[in-house]
């Protein structure tokens, strides 16, 4: 498995496209297991179902004054944030069974993460918190108290791409964008529900939960450190379109037509 580590933090909606890209690579054959560990940039990334409710452009407009860009991030869930104080893991490979391991895989990544995090002394469990944002079934939570890690997947013919956001530190900024976010959905949330690890373990770092979920993959995998290369992400930048959410812009009256010699103005 490559170990794809050290990248530059790029704007939100190119993480998102070179995530897919890279999918699309293992899907043809041209890269075998990946391992992408980043930390992002500020993001709220939006579900294709908040897209189809009345405040998904206010929501939008909501996070970018909290200093977050929205994205849309594709199928399934709802709106998570997350920032320079988490780590997004994309787990790629090739894969022939389609839709018949979907639940397995959540279940075998979320048990993953408990286990790394433990090491560290964090109480990791698996399942949700009630009230939590983008909930889901095999959500990482500390104590049983924050949701700490969200879990996605996509699948295609021959292969998966399973992401998942951890929220480490700083958990003030991600309750503040949420809180607005869920407001402009009109989406019912418990804003205690959204921390990060170090509200149950502090002095937990990013680079130690990034060597711990590492260390974790070397149990299993032989790994090989690389790097995102430049084709990649020059392939990934024809496909922003479909995670950008350009700002809502009012349309304002229409500029006045000067008329012609002769003619009355309109």
């Amino acid at each position: 498995m490559r170990l794809l580590t050290g990248e530059e933090a790029v704007a939100p909606a190119l993480a998102l496209s070179m995530g897919i890209e890279l999918l699309r690579r293992v899907q043809r054959g041209q890269e075998g297991p990946l391992l992408r560990v980043y930390r992002p940039r500020p993001t709220v990334a939006f579900g294709a179902r908040d897209r189809l409710l009345p405040g998904f452009q206010a929501a939008a407009e909501a996070a970018r004054a909290h200093g977050f860009t929205p994205v849309l991030r594709g199928p399934g869930g709802r709106a998570a944030a997350y920032h320079e104080g988490s780590l997004v893991i994309d787990h790629i490979e090739p894969d022939d069974s389609f839709l018949a391991d979907t639940r397995g895989r959540f279940e075998r990544f979320g048990e993953q993460y408990v286990r790394a995090l433990r090491g560290l002394g964090v109480d990791a469990r698996l399942g949700p918190v009630p009230g939590e944002y983008c909930p889901g079934e095999h959500s990482v939570n500390a104590a049983g108290r924050v949701k700490i890690i969200g879990t996605a997947q996509r699948v295609v013919k021959g292969g998966f791409l399973f992401s998942s956001s951890i929220v480490v530190t700083d958990p003030a900024p991600i309750r503040a964008v949420l809180t607005d976010v869920y407001a402009a959905l009109d989406l019912d949330w418990d804003p205690a529900t959204g921390g990060s690890i170090t509200e149950t373990a502090p002095g937990v770092t990013v680079d130690a939960v990034a060597a711990a979920v590492i260390g974790e993959y070397a149990r299993r995998w032989t790994l090989s450190r690389g790097a995102v290369d430049a084709e990649v992400i020059d392939a990934a930048r024809a496909h922003l379109a479909r995670h950008e959410i350009p700002p809502h812009r009012p349309r304002g009256r229409q500029p006045v037509q000067p008329a012609a010699p002769g003619e009355p103005r309109r």
